[in-house]
């Protein structure tokens, strides 16, 4: 995955796909992924890339450490 920072949408489901998540799925307003009993919903930014701050938030949820995202 690229180093700690900004990331396009894209580049965010191909690493959480990597870490065996599955979908995107149609949702409400937000598409999700899922992986056994986590269901993660995934943003989708209008402008540009999600930054920093949204990626810890998602990958928290994830149950995904910082050290794991950089060595998919």
């Amino acid at each position: 995955m690229p180093p700690w920072g900004p990331i396009k949408r894209r580049d965010l489901v191909a690493g959480l796909r990597a870490l065996g998540f599955e979908g995107p799925f149609s949702g409400g307003k937000h598409e999700f992924m899922t992986r056994g009993d986590v269901v993660l919903t995934i943003p989708n930014p209008h402008r540009g890339d999600i930054g920093v701050g949204l990626l810890k938030i998602v990958l928290d949820q994830a149950g995904v450490t910082r050290a794991q995202w950089e060595t998919i």
